[in-house]
């Protein structure tokens, strides 16, 4: 059976797959990945790519449900609708079990370990929604804010987004006018919020024709971005908006702690997800007086900042993050414990003797301790194999692995084992409520 972009075919489900698809093996036919069915079903489905080895199709009449199957809350998450969701036609436990299924695939298939996976629920997510504190909306050529279509550059008027903090839907960015603007993110934390606006290339002097700059169009930076208060653009008096003076700035508390977090460096989208992850990972190094740690990846400090009160000025956190805000916010946040310290830049560069900075009497590379703890919780893509290189050279003993992609999760554990790992556990929690997407911390030791 050949097929063509734009067939309707009948299918049965088989099993999902990781990226929010489920799996369909027509007979005589490609492998099918469908989108907005669900294990067991049969549906009917509209072919939206062809490669020489498998299909995509998007599931547009569903003709044996599941009994896990319900109405998607929101209207947008349909077929050919918003990407950004992709089980809210499944009920939250069914959720959480295809999410696990998943984790446990790639787990037997890229590290050979066969273990039974449970993703657990975040503390207060009783429905899956309002829970996104960092929304970025694009913008059509319109001046429309909307979320991009899956796996394509349209942007989707979504209305209001559900799964949204109530803090973000209550600025109504999709329903306010955004001229020249290419993107529009709101971000809040701990009662305060900010909006940053990023102009479009020809607004910034770019290719193309610079719209003229009205009432709506605060001057941008040289990246083109602009701060604005959500207040401003909840009031929008004449529809202007004032800029922050200064750099946007967020308080959020987590770990026991407050944090300074600035509104364009990472943080944990998920209001529980930062006590959470501290927790699993505490657990796992079980920190003592006089210990030396290693985060890697350390964003504003989360970990390093509830590690370093545990081993104390008799022992040292080095931290080390490349993106610079987020390097100013961890060194603000750690400013209590000196001890603590962090370094900026590429960690796998960092680690090695020839990427560090020279010592300040011109003696040669000054080298970083040994770590007997370590933690890591790098992006999507995964540790870099100078990092794994590093772990397994040293004398590090314990390393908690925080990962949000189960693949590359599941790549990263396999190295490590080959050089001589073990994993003592692995956790996975459902801090993407509606999507695919899972947040894992696993448990290592020598």
């Amino acid at each position: 059976m050949s097929l063509n972009t734009g067939d309707t075919i009948e299918v049965s489900v088989t099993d999902v797959a990781q990226g929010g698809w489920c799996v369909a093996r027509p007979e005589g036919g490609p492998v099918v990945f469908v989108r907005h069915a669900l294990p067991g079903e049969r549906v009917r489905a509209q072919v939206t790519e062809v490669t020489s080895r498998l299909a995509r199709a998007e599931a547009v009449e569903i003709l044996d449900p599941s009994p896990e199957r319900i109405s998607a809350p929101c209207p947008a998450a349909r077929p050919f609708g918003c990407g950004g969701c992709d089980w809210q036609h499944a009920t939250l436990p069914a959720q959480r079990a295809l999410k696990a299924s998943v984790v446990a695939q790639q787990l037997r298939r890229m590290a050979g370990i066969d273990r039974e996976v449970t993703v657990e629920a975040l503390p207060g997510d009783e429905t899956g929604l309002g829970w996104r504190t960092r929304m970025q909306f694009a913008v059509d050529a319109g001046g429309r804010a909307g979320l991009r279509g899956h796996r394509s550059h349209d942007v989707i008027d979504v209305g209001d987004c559900l799964i949204a903090h109530d803090t973000i839907r209550d600025l109504n960015i999709p329903g306010l006018p955004w001229p020249g603007a290419e993107m529009v993110e709101a971000v809040t934390s701990g009662g305060e919020r900010a909006v940053i606006v990023k102009k479009a290339r020809s607004a910034r002097g770019g290719s193309g024709t610079a719209p003229a700059r009205g009432h709506d169009s605060p001057a941008p930076g040289q990246d083109g971005t602009t701060a604005v208060t959500a207040e401003a653009v909840l009031s929008r008096a004449g529809r202007r908006l004032t800029p922050l003076r200064g750099r946007p700035y967020l308080h959020t508390r987590a770990g026991g702690r407050d944090w300074r977090v600035s509104a364009g460096a990472f943080w944990q989208v998920h209001p529980a997800a930062g006590d959470t992850l501290t927790a699993a990972v505490l657990e796992i190094l079980s920190p003592r007086e006089g210990d030396t740690v290693l985060d890697l990846y350390c964003g504003a400090g989360l970990f390093a900042g509830a590690i370093a009160p545990l081993v104390g000025p008799d022992g040292a956190v080095i931290g080390i993050e490349s993106d610079e805000a987020a390097v100013r916010d961890a060194r603000h946040n750690l400013r209590d414990t000196p001890w603590a310290r962090v370094h900026r830049g590429d960690v796998a560069t960092t680690l090695h003797p020839s990427g560090r900075r020279k010592r300040a009497d011109g003696g040669g590379r000054a080298p970083l301790p040994l770590a007997r703890l370590a933690v890591a919780d790098p992006p999507r893509t995964g540790l870099a194999r100078p990092v794994i290189d590093y772990l397994s050279a040293g004398g590090t003993e314990r390393f908690a692995y925080v990962s949000c992609d189960p693949a590359t999760l599941a790549r990263d554990l396999g190295l490590l084992l080959e050089r001589g790992w073990r994993l003592d556990d692995l956790r996975a929690f459902d801090a993407f409520p509606m999507t695919h997407h899972v947040e894992c911390v696993a448990s290592l030791s020598r």
